[in-house]
């Protein structure tokens, strides 16, 4: 019988979902955190169930050859780039056999046939969009890892103030970072200035406890192809003075910056979103390139991250949609309207649907500034809008495409109902959780649809993130 805190020696066989991998003791399934395939590794056990243990990497006692050194000083702990330690050629088949395993055992398909998954060209510095956070705590690593030293206290008796990423499932403590190879190399002069302005103006961290402090998150919005750059300090009160000396300050040490914005979030919610935004240098906006149309993005807007493998997954998408320029198409969970633009000039009508406000303006901002008149965004839950919020359907013909880009928790069973009655003649599926997917389109294949084709992209180098896209066929 295995025992909790026992530490065993494992083989690792294969790569699972959320970055972790697969071996098997005595029959047991066993996942492992911060494994290889093909590594051997002694390990703490952390979790012991009926049909599978859990367990953590101690010591690598053979390293696999598909390991290389990870670039991040800090991998291993902040759990954001959890493949970082895996040959990128790896992780890209990793992922294509996690959309196979998908399909096969929750959506009950066989024989799947998918085309190599679609790779990207810069693996490091190719986010759009950073968040980090500020505490009062900092997570300190012991120094048997030595990647960062401990700084609770500093000789010049500056405030108590982190800036960084939250690790695993502790929100009180952020790693206090000073690079991170996700964004760019000025995004690190904007964290590092950020933190010493706030410590050398004795400025506080807001804590939702005492429902006080100032300090919540630095948003770095970045444009990769017009090199543009958005500070956003979301704060939970206004001070103008601070702001206007912060703007001042950050243009000259960083001269790449080109806004600044002061979002005031006074709710107890800890997220980077707020009820007011100000601006102070620039105008607030920062612009990209998604193909041929151009968008503005302001702090609060959703964007694609990576935008150079955003154009290749709207790629994907206009090649399986197989438009017609007679189409009519309804873009489900639309967002800010990128796929809707993207594919609008092959087809004659797309209506998307969306259920957030600022979302649709910004859809709405997008299509007027590219001469875009054939696309048309609605407010509302998708749910309401396919069952009972209906009279909008009378403008529109029937679709012959969906496109449905879902969260990652997939779509409502009543909207899946909804989609089978409104039957249209294919539906483009992508998703950023093959499981979610395969569930969904086992239940559309039930009823009246095919599946067609498969095409995995990967958006997210060194995390176990995928995109994948799927064509269903009316039968």
């Amino acid at each position: 019988m295995l025992k909790k805190n026992e530490i065993i020696t494992l083989e690792i066989q294969s790569a699972a979902f959320e970055g972790k991998s697969i071996a098997r003791h005595e029959g047991l399934v066993v996942f492992v955190e911060g494994a290889v395939p093909e590594d051997v590794v002694k390990v703490r056990l952390t979790k012991i169930k009926k049909s599978y243990a859990e367990a953590r990497v101690v010591i690598v006692e053979k390293p696999s050859p598909l390991r290389v050194e990870p670039r991040c000083k800090y991998f291993g702990v902040c759990g954001g780039c959890k493949w970082q330690q895996v040959d990128y050629q790896s992780q890209l088949r990793f992922k294509q056999q996690q959309v196979v395993d998908a399909f096969e055992r929750i959506g009950g398909f066989s024989n799947i046939q998918v085309p190599s998954i679609i790779g990207a060209d810069e693996i490091y510095f190719y986010r759009g969009k950073m968040e980090y956070s500020f505490a009062e705590k900092e997570w300190l690593v012991e120094k048997p890892l030595s990647i960062v030293d401990g700084r609770l206290s500093n000789e010049k008796n500056e405030s108590p103030i982190f800036l960084g990423l939250h690790v695993p499932q502790r929100y009180d403590k952020v790693l206090d970072i000073d690079e991170c190879h996700l964004q760019s190399h000025f995004s690190n002069k904007i964290l590092n200035f950020t933190r010493d302005f706030a410590r050398r103006n004795h400025l506080n961290v807001y804590d939702s406890d005492r429902n006080t402090g100032y300090l919540r998150f630095l948003v770095i919005r970045e444009s990769k192809k017009k090199k543009e750059v958005m500070v956003n300090l979301v704060t939970f009160e206004d001070r103008p003075d601070v702001m206007k000396q912060y703007a001042a300050e950050l243009k000259a040490h960083v001269g790449e910056v080109t806004t600044v914005v002061n979002t005031m979030n006074a709710k107890k919610a800890q997220i980077a979103f707020g009820e007011t935004e100000m601006v102070y240098l620039g105008n607030g906006w920062i612009h990209e390139h998604l193909g041929s149309h151009h968008f503005s993005i302001s702090a609060s807007s959703f964007f694609q991250t990576n935008v150079a493998q955003a154009e290749k997954l709207y790629g994907v998408v206009k090649e399986l949609g197989e438009f017609k320029s007679t189409d009519c198409v309804y873009d489900l969970y639309s967002g800010t309207g990128s796929i809707a633009l993207f594919i609008s000039d092959a087809v004659k009508e797309v209506v998307g649907i969306e259920s957030v406000e600022s979302a649709i303006r910004d859809a709405e901002k997008n299509a007027q500034e590219n001469g875009i008149t054939n696309c048309r965004f609605l407010l509302g839950d998708l749910k309401e809008r396919l069952t009972k919020d209906t009279e909008w359907m009378s403008s529109h013909p029937k679709p012959d495409v969906l496109i449905i880009d879902p969260p990652r928790n997939g779509m409502h069973p009543k909207v899946v109902e909804e989609i089978v009655a409104i039957a249209p003649q294919r539906i483009v599926y992508v998703s950023c959780n093959p499981a979610t997917q395969a569930r969904d389109v086992k239940l559309l294949c039930a009823e009246k649809y095919q599946l067609m084709k498969l095409q995995p992209v990967d958006m997210f180098p060194h995390t176990f993130h995928i995109e994948n896209v799927a064509l269903l066929h009316r039968r």
